[in-house]
């Protein structure tokens, strides 16, 4: 039995910036079909409906990946019973899309588990039109939450730099040209 390689944090980092830029405005599958991640954008016929600005990014730090989502939004829709859960199931699909697509990409699959709720920050254009910025937190899987640097880092100062430092600095010995004034 063939023992699995383990992949490196460069690896899973690679991979998921991957799949989260493989989701652009337009992106198309091997078929020629109009790639469905869950976003606004992607419902309606593109021609005659109204486009709806939408998007997602992530954000990667330790073993945590934060998602933002930011999106147009009409103010009855955010006075609607459920507008959180709504914006909350739309990440969902979201991170959903994110595994499968980071598992075409790598061949390998990812765990990304949610910490916390999701965070909804709804701010106001006029009297009709908002938007909305959403962000939630995933533990990625595979990661340690203490990542430690494997080889230490050398000391790289160069030759004439580290002449001048050992000399004093700025404030070492004056040059026999030096006609300033003493202090």
């Amino acid at each position: 039995m063939a023992k699995k390689k383990e992949t490196s944090i460069y690896d899973i980092i690679k991979g998921l910036n991957q799949a989260a830029a493989n989701a652009y405005d337009g992106a198309l599958t091997e078929d020629g079909e109009a790639i469905k991640v869950g976003l606004q954008r992607e419902e309606g016929d593109p021609i005659l409906d109204h486009r709806v600005m939408d998007g997602f990014k992530v954000k990667i730090y330790g073993n945590m990946m934060c998602l933002t989502y930011q999106s147009e939004v009409q103010l009855k829709e955010v006075y609607a019973n459920g507008f959180e859960g709504e914006v909350d199931q739309r990440l969902t699909d979201i991170v959903s899309w994110l595994k499968k697509e980071y598992r075409k990409v790598t061949g390998n699959s990812i765990t990304l588990t949610e910490e916390g709720e999701v965070d909804v920050m709804v701010q106001s254009t006029s009297r009709i039109r908002s938007w909305i910025q959403a962000k939630k937190h995933y533990k990625i899987g595979g990661l340690d939450k203490e990542m430690h640097i494997e080889a230490e880092s050398k000391d790289r100062v160069e030759k004439n730099w580290q002449s001048f430092l050992e000399l004093g600095g700025w404030k070492g010995k004056r040059p026999k040209n030096d006609s300033r004034p003493k202090e």
